[in-house]
């Protein structure tokens, strides 16, 4: 296989990653463009020692954080800097930390070598992003999912992370019912219900009315990781693990806080 290929093969689950840590599609994806861009000029980039696929991650991260606030820095001068980064209160690198172990499923390894520590430095950084994240505040969770089992382990969850279940939801109009009644503080999502409606479509709909962060599930993550057209920003693959369900949402509700802090007398659009 080509290192072409190879890049193109873990291109969607970067992208992934990318739009979970900067809060949107278009930030994430410009963020990988940028690392694209150089690894084109400079092959040499890549570091392989731990397979092509952390070898991109930590290319990325290189990328990432040599971003400084407010300013352009050589090699990614072409790179717009996203709101997001210039938020005073966020703490980049024990939140990289905490979705590369939760949402990419990297060892404690692999993230060091990312990241660019140790072992013991990554275990602080999760901890802290750990910490970080329960100061979240609990909200109303609207759940859309026609698997009844898949529904059941998802209420579990998100009541076990301190959150409130203001329903289930299996089908296109239920969720829009539900949401406009009892306005949920964030949506969990599947993309394609059994009965032919889209949780997209439904999301959508509920997006022109309020704004609501929103995490979409699906069995088929690689479909919507395209960088090709407007994609989820927050986007979790079936089956999922329990960590990657409390990483995931708690990124949307991170930046969903930020966002009310910086603006909190905005209207909404």
């Amino acid at each position: 296989m080509s290192r072409s290929q190879l890049v193109a093969e873990h291109l969607p689950l970067l992208r992934r990653y990318a739009r979970a840590l900067t809060g949107n599609q278009a930030s994430g994806d410009a963020y990988v463009g940028a690392m694209l861009e150089a690894l084109l000029q400079d092959g040499s980039l890549l570091d392989e020692t731990h397979g092509p696929r952390a070898g991109l991650f930590r290319l990325f991260t290189q990328i990432w954080n040599s971003v400084a606030v407010n300013e352009n820095t050589e090699g990614v001068a072409t790179l717009s800097l996203p709101p997001e980064r210039r938020l005073s209160n966020i703490t980049p690198l024990p939140r990289q930390a905490f979705l590369l172990l939760s949402l990419e499923g990297f060892s404690e390894e692999e993230v060091a070598y990312i990241l660019g520590t140790d072992v013991a430095e990554t275990r602080k950084l999760t901890d802290a992003a750990g910490r970080e994240m329960a100061a979240e505040i609990a909200t109303d969770v609207l759940i859309i999912e026609d698997e009844t089992f898949i529904a059941m382990d998802l209420e579990s969850l998100v009541k076990n992370l301190g959150h409130n279940v203001i329903g289930v939801a299996r089908t296109h109009s239920d969720a829009v019912a539900l949401a406009k009644n009892k306005k949920p503080g964030l949506i969990l999502a599947d993309i394609q219900l059994a009965d032919g409606s889209s949780g997209l479509d439904a999301v959508n709909e509920l997006l022109r009315t309020f704004e609501v962060p929103v995490v979409f599930i699906t069995a088929y993550p690689e479909r919507f990781l395209t960088g090709e057209r407007p994609e989820p920003a927050f986007l979790i693959s079936k089956p999922f693990q329990p960590a990657m369900v409390s990483a995931v949402a708690s990124q949307a509700l991170f930046f969903q806080r930020n966002s009310r802090n910086r603006a909190p007398r905005a209207a909404s659009a």
